[in-house]
């Protein structure tokens, strides 16, 4: 399984919106607010990181209102 942690930055006035889009997405498992250069924390569990590409550009990227993404790839020590 793969895990990431994606930040979103969120057109101005559509934060709520987008928050709302997010929590429809089955592999979004945690969803965070954020004060600062972003504006939400996604974690994002998948299959693998193919799939996690899949679900970052085409469910989280495709949402109305998403400006900006960085993810932040977990591992196992």
């Amino acid at each position: 399984m793969a895990i990431g942690f994606v930040l979103i930055s969120a057109a101005p006035g559509k934060e709520h919106d987008v928050y709302k889009a997010l929590l429809k997405i089955s592999e979004i498992v945690e969803l965070h607010p954020l004060f600062g250069e972003y504006d939400l924390i996604a974690k994002v569990e998948a299959k693998d990181f193919d799939a996690m590409g899949k679900i970052i550009v085409g469910k989280i990227r495709a949402i109305d209102g998403v400006v900006d993404t960085k993810t932040l790839t977990g591992t196992k020590f």
